[in-house]
């Protein structure tokens, strides 16, 4: 493929991307796609691009994705240093699914190996609640984005999300997580609310409500509610997730 050919197809991502986000916000647009989480300083993937502009670092080499998403989710193997936010690890996997997206090979490779890094930790006697929310929310986020239809560079390529349940795999995570951990429950709430716009309303319900009261807590939870869906026209992420 010529650089000219490249830089064609980055274009017709990001424009497919912004079209989909617009033209989608009477109905909420994809969330786990189109709405930026709020990290502050924290690190994540690269990321230049307004919010309209879906394409991130143009120069990023995507042959670098997998190794750089895990470093950010997985950044020590000592057992004091801090786990990385669950806020983060949204946005870290929203950016991953983007680049993945022209990257079938590098897509596929990075839903494997969170899968298999929660697996293993389960296998061992030691299951992991954010190895587990890590492959559920990369799933959900790959189906928002990769599993549009119309935006598939041709029909034989396939979702490698397709077949997994990552909201069990969230509630899975929220299960071991048991009593509240640094605020990190909150935030997984709040995510599963996002995944659950569409459906089951009842857990929804659950998820937006928990996320919404322990916001109180958690500031950048907070300031992540208070945030508006792609514009300044649009209702705040509190007021979309609970009228729904």
């Amino acid at each position: 493929m010529t650089f000219n050919q490249i830089r064609s197809s980055r274009f017709a991502i990001a424009l497919a991307a912004a079209v989909l986000c617009f033209a989608s916000v009477g109905q909420a647009g994809p969330p786990l796609i189109c709405h930026t989480i709020e990290i502050g300083q924290a690190k994540s993937l690269p990321w230049i691009s307004h919010n309209w502009n879906l394409s991130g670092g143009e120069n990023y080499d995507t042959k670098y994705l997998v190794r750089d998403t895990l470093e950010i989710l997985a950044p020590s193997l000592e057992i004091l240093a801090p786990s990385t936010p669950v806020l983060v690890r949204m946005e870290t996997l929203r950016r991953a699914t983007l680049y993945a997206r022209r990257d079938p090979i590098a897509a596929k490779e990075l839903l494997a190996r969170l899968h298999a890094r929660a697996t293993s930790a389960e296998s061992s006697g030691h299951p992991d609640a954010l190895a587990w929310f890590d492959a559920g929310y990369l799933a959900e986020t790959y189906k928002q984005w990769i599993g549009q239809a119309w935006m598939r560079v041709s029909k034989e390529e396939q979702n490698p999300a397709a077949g997994v349940d990552g909201y069990a795999l969230v509630k899975k995570a929220l299960a071991l997580r048991g009593p509240s951990q640094n605020g990190d429950d909150a935030q997984m709430e709040f995510a599963a609310a996002l995944i659950t716009l569409s459906g089951p309303a009842d857990e929804h319900h659950q998820h937006a409500q928990k996320a919404i009261a322990d916001a109180k807590t958690d500031p950048l939870l907070a300031q992540n509610l208070a945030s508006r869906f792609i514009g300044p026209q649009t209702e705040t992420m509190s007021e979309l997730l609970a009228k729904k």
